[in-house]
């Protein structure tokens, strides 16, 4: 017989072998840390010129940022830090190097959800995440699933349930009742309703007094921060269910929407929602602060009957809640009732030689006309040889393996990023003004 004691002792073998990981992938310090950039992805893979006429803009000016030259002695080799500041600085024809971006406007954030496991959530939210990055982008992750499988990936890997999204949704409920407790009119019945009244085991964690910067950690990218989960926070589900008992017109979905709210708009251009495979509180978070809709799907029938599922409950939990919407309670900086710009299904792990897979996609765009992402995320041995390391396609340096192979994986992720980069940026022009929304 197995008891909660044999799976502690599995466990502690299972995190003996993260260690092992982790020592080859980070630095000895055990701290993960970003490459640098070749010249040759800098100009063709990130800047998209010629190498010899990024080589003639670095030779014209000795003020740009030269890069170090490494073992080989020959290419020059960037920093993120150093490409930033060639994308600020330099012109090519006449055009800057800076990405979309209005002014005036908060961030557009993006759900990547599905409650099917396996689907690519993950690795479709961390390869969208590096993307954004080195197209130029201010970018927050907020990882919603306690599995971390996101937050490992970034390198964060100690981390306290106090300062995941459960903490985020404790310390809102904290504010919420205060602020209902000062006004007489209850948020869904629009009576009279007594004050309510937490128990120390909420309101003596200390979680009402943290800022919102306290939540939001930086990574190994210098333009990619995070809200981080850890497996502590699982039990996010059950307490939220406790908190909606302890005072029932608690707008449990809009916690992290109004937590936006309080980070400047300048702040961030994309954020990004990794969601657990379930339809909950958490995951309601997600999809209602959300302006995009992301859902991943592997190419098979079970994948697409279970999507097929995930999006007719999604509809259902929503319209649960705009029948409820009665426009009496703060829901952050997003239009109500809710709605989407835009919503995508992205294939994954898609191979472009199996005829299941070409049938199933044609299958998909049959169904969810224009609604289907134009390029699959294709399966390849790069891609798997990144799953493994915890890090993304434009992390592994290409000289650990062929070009070739390393080029194929990376051209599929920059084609779908390409997609979704558009369809943040029609979004942009759709969201409402942050002062109007607020």
């Amino acid at each position: 017989m197995y008891t909660h004691v044999d799976l502690s002792r599995l466990q502690a073998q299972s995190l003996r072998m993260q260690q092992a990981i982790r020592r080859q992938t980070y630095s000895p310090e055990m701290e993960k840390t970003l490459r640098r950039f070749s010249a040759w992805e800098v100009a063709e893979l990130i800047f998209n010129v010629n190498q010899s006429t990024l080589r003639g803009k670095l030779s014209a000016d000795k003020t740009l940022p030269l890069g170090e030259v490494m073992e080989d002695g020959r290419q020059r080799w960037f920093s993120l830090e150093e490409i930033n500041e060639l994308r600020r600085r330099l012109r090519f024809q006449g055009a800057n190097l800076l990405p979309f971006r209005p002014s005036g406007q908060r961030a557009i954030r993006a759900a990547i959800a599905n409650f099917k496991g396996g689907a690519g959530k993950t690795t479709v939210a961390l390869h969208f995440a590096h993307a954004a990055a080195l197209s130029g982008y201010r970018v927050l992750l907020v990882d919603f699933d306690p599995q971390a499988t996101l937050s490992h990936s970034m390198g964060k890997t100690d981390v306290a349930e106090d300062f995941t999204v459960w903490g985020i949704m404790a310390r809102d409920l904290i504010h919420e009742t205060e602020r209902m407790n000062q006004g007489p009119i209850g948020a869904a019945s629009g009576s009279s309703i007594p004050k309510r009244a937490l128990p120390k085991s909420i309101t003596g964690l200390g979680l009402g007094e943290l800022r919102t910067s306290d939540f939001i950690q930086p990574t190994s990218w210098p333009t990619i921060d995070i809200i981080p989960s850890c497996a502590n926070a699982a039990f996010v589900e059950f307490a939220s269910a406790q908190y909606r008992h302890l005072n029932p017109d608690w707008s449990f979905y809009a916690c992290v929407s109004r937590f936006l709210s309080n980070i400047p708009d300048d702040a961030y251009d994309v954020v990004i929602f990794d969601c657990p495979p379930a339809i909950g509180y958490q995951s309601m978070n997600a999809v209602f602060a959300a302006d995009v809709l992301y859902i991943p799907s592997g190419p098979g029938y079970w994948e697409y009957d279970s999507t097929t599922s995930f999006v007719g409950q999604l509809s259902e939990a929503l319209a649960d809640l705009a029948a409820g919407y009665d426009e009496t309670f703060p829901v952050g900086k997003i239009p109500l009732p809710k709605s989407f710009s835009d919503i995508r299904f992205l294939l994954t792990r898609f191979e472009p030689g199996n005829d299941l897979h070409i049938a199933m996609q044609a299958a998909f765009q049959k169904v969810f006309a224009g609604h289907v992402a134009e390029h699959p995320i294709e399966l390849t041995r790069a891609v798997e040889q990144s799953g493994r390391f915890l890090c993304s396609i434009y992390e592994i340096d290409y000289r650990d393996m062929t070009r070739e192979t390393w080029k194929r994986a990376r051209l599929s992720f920059d084609r779908a990023y390409q997609e979704f980069a558009q369809v943040l940026e029609t979004s942009w022009h759709n969201i409402q003004p942050a002062e109007e929304a607020a």
